[in-house]
């Protein structure tokens, strides 16, 4: 494993502000303490700064040399709203809030990184060092590129990147095409006419209609799209009734869509569209459909996913860096990814044999109250983001 020896001898410290931002966990556009100390230490880097895209976002700039050649280099730094069960030194000090997806170790990550960036400058043209607000449903990307990253800050690529539980220590994944889903969630209220559950022909049920619908999505998935095309539709909450010998009025379901291509999603929209419009009609009741698309799927562009492997062989070896299978998780830098060509990988974060004494009973695993980044990692992800600006900025266009 080849590290930069810069970058090692600031680990601990970089340890130590991740495991303070750690304690300090803030929600998605929430991030003020957060982007403080981003800023702060980028300041005290000699790096400018920019601050506000996204509410809290904020872009650090390392310019060295004439080349006007530019790369954009993510990291997100928001936390999720769950109870942390963990009791070692840096567990959450907000209730209710925890760094649950190791966002605190990909901003250290990036810090690291614009640390030995801003004082070595071994590359021509310009490094972006993006730190975004509201990965966890805020669409904090897609914030910050409204408010004009791209357009002040003109990069030829952005690169994102992921710690990924449960792969050993030291190896990177990263492939071309899909690698993440798009994020979507339906409601569906169902109108029917309550009663007494002794006397169902003086009503109409809705909640035969629900189950109907249940089962009718499915075909969706097994029988409209391709096979090869990858959909799943999940009918996650069914709401309906007040007492058991009552027929209710209204049944409402509620679930998630996800898909690796816009045209899948598309077909998936029109039929569920059109199987609860035509259900409620054979049942002689109405239903409202509401669909809502959150994030995109998270596409790489084939040379910049390339180009990223080859980079991570550099510094691990080829035989430590595999293809990444892609998964039905979404990540709001698929909007980044739309505007720009780029590449999102993932970076792996071992089995959970790092966390210290009074971690929680449940696994390392993202999402889980008792998850916690691996410091480990932080060299070796700082270590991928220079070698990747450099080798970049470096490259023919």
């Amino acid at each position: 494993m080849k590290l930069i020896d810069s970058i090692v001898a600031q680990a601990a410290g970089i340890a130590a502000l991740r495991r303070d931002l750690h304690a300090h966990p803030e929600l998605c556009f929430a991030e003020v303490r957060t982007a403080e100390v981003v800023a702060q230490k980028l300041t005290e880097w000699g790096i400018p700064v920019h601050r506000g895209l996204g509410t809290t976002g904020v872009v650090g700039i390392v310019k060295h040399g004439s080349s006007k050649r530019a790369i954009g280099l993510r990291a997100d730094m928001d936390a999720l709203p769950m109870q942390e069960v963990n009791t070692f030194s840096h567990a959450s000090q907000h209730a209710g809030k925890m760094h649950a997806c190791g966002h605190d170790g990909h901003t250290a990550m990036l810090l690291a990184a614009a640390q030995h960036l801003a004082t070595h400058r071994d590359f021509d043209g310009t490094v972006y060092l993006i730190f975004q607000p509201a990965e966890e449903g805020g669409g904090g990307a897609r914030e910050m590129i409204r408010d004009g990253l791209f357009e002040q800050f003109p990069m030829d690529a952005v690169f994102g990147m992921h710690n990924w539980p449960g792969s050993a220590l030291g190896k990177f994944a990263a492939s071309p095409g899909p690698v993440m889903a798009s994020s979507n969630e339906f409601k569906i209220t169902l109108h029917g006419k309550g009663g007494h559950a002794a006397l169902p022909h003086n009503a109409i049920d809705p909640v035969p209609v629900a189950c109907q619908l249940v089962h009718a999505f499915q075909t969706i998935i097994s029988r409209n799209k391709k096979p090869i095309d990858a959909g799943v539709i999940s009918v996650t909450m069914i709401h309906a009734g007040v007492a058991t010998n009552v027929i209710p009025d209204h049944c409402e379901l509620q679930g998630t869509v996800r898909t690796f291509s816009l045209e899948v999603l598309d077909l998936i929209e029109q039929r569920m569209r059109q199987i609860v419009a035509h259900t409620c009609a054979a049942f002689d009741m109405t239903g409202d459909f509401e669909f809502a698309r959150n994030y995109p799927p998270t596409i790489n562009s084939a040379k910049e996913a390339e180009f990223a492997r080859q980079v991570m062989a550099s510094i691990v070896g080829a035989d430590n860096v595999q293809v990444q299978e892609p998964t039905m998780g979404a990540e709001d830098f698929s909007f980044m990814l739309m505007a720009k060509p780029g590449c999102y990988s993932f970076i792996a974060n071992g089995d959970g044999a790092h966390r210290d004494l009074g971690h929680g009973g449940g696994p390392c695993m993202l999402h889980n109250a008792s998850y916690d980044f691996n410091d480990a990692l932080i060299p070796l992800g700082a270590t991928y983001w220079v070698r990747l600006a450099e080798a970049w900025l470096k490259a023919e266009a």
